[in-house]
């Protein structure tokens, strides 16, 4: 009897781990069903909206495009100053948030990582990082547009500059936390002082990162509108001076695109185009940058 109530007990426990675990596989089979169906939402809006792009934005390219300036309603033109504005601020806010935030990520992580003011460094740091752009655009527009009475490029090089800084902050500090601290260790039994130690060993291990944080800053940036609103306005004509109100091509696009002209609205397709090529061809040179470091 013994035998028999062990045999029974064996095979009670069998079918109950059986039918467990089909559970557990009916659930498996509902959970990865669900994801691919959710990737599967995902990706067709991106193909979607990738093929508009790419059907409307090149039925607007021209030579004309980078020729010529923003034309009235109805007429011929291009968005040349668009481009060269955008070029110019994005470039501009490159240059000055990129060593800002290189520095304050190097203090955070090498400096001070625990310190009251490196926490309070990362929590306006945070705060930045999910600030609505256009916050950052009121903010520069009270300080700085108001002040001088004048929209600029330079008003919008530098709300650029303030959503550069914590994306640089951010990924400079990740990266340098990843360099092995036997590196430091060995460099600094060689009797090297701090400071060689960081630009010579630790920048240099990090700098794929860091560059492909610079990179990612550079993408973002490119296509925002609403600080440049508040801060460049918008200029129909080509200027280099930075002090005055100057064309962008997020803010062409938002204007051409809420025309009801036919001509403004295919130059607003051919910029979305631009800058979403562009913007592509820079994740893909930080992925690629970010793969050869692994």
């Amino acid at each position: 009897m013994s035998t028999a109530q062990n045999l029974l007990s064996a095979k009670a426990l069998a079918e109950t781990r059986q039918a467990k675990f089909a559970a557990r596989n009916r659930v498996n089979k509902i959970a990865l069903a669900l994801s691919l169906a959710a990737m599967a939402f995902g990706v067709f809006w991106l193909i979607w909206i990738l093929w508009e792009t790419l059907r409307q934005g090149v039925g607007g390219l021209a030579i004309a495009t980078f020729t010529q300036m923003t034309p009235p309603p109805n007429e011929v033109g291009g968005i040349a100053n668009a481009i060269f504005g955008s070029f110019v601020m994005v470039m501009l806010a490159t240059f000055v948030g990129t060593p800002i935030g290189i520095m304050a990520g190097i203090y955070l992580a090498e400096y001070n990582p625990k310190g009251w003011l490196a926490s309070v460094t990362r929590f306006v740091n945070d705060i930045l990082l999910s600030a609505p752009s256009i916050v950052i655009g009121l903010f520069v527009y009270a300080v700085v547009v108001a002040y001088f009475k004048t929209f600029s490029g330079l008003a919008g090089a530098l709300a650029l500059a303030l959503i550069v800084i914590p994306v640089v902050i951010r990924t400079t500090e990740n990266m340098l936390q990843l360099v092995p601290p036997g590196l430091r260790e060995a460099a600094y039994a060689l009797g090297t002082p701090k400071w060689k130690v960081i630009i010579s060993i630790t920048l240099r291990a990090a700098r794929a990162g860091v560059v492909t944080g610079v990179l990612l800053a550079v993408a973002r940036i490119a296509g925002e509108t609403a600080p440049l609103l508040f801060t460049a306005l918008n200029n129909q004509f080509w200027t280099a001076d930075v002090s005055q109100p100057m064309a962008s091509l997020p803010v062409t696009i938002f204007k051409f695109a809420m025309s009801p002209y036919e001509n403004w609205q295919q130059l607003a397709w051919a910029g979305v185009f631009l800058i979403t090529i562009a913007v592509l061809a820079l994740n893909i040179l930080a992925r690629v940058l970010t793969r050869n470091k692994h």
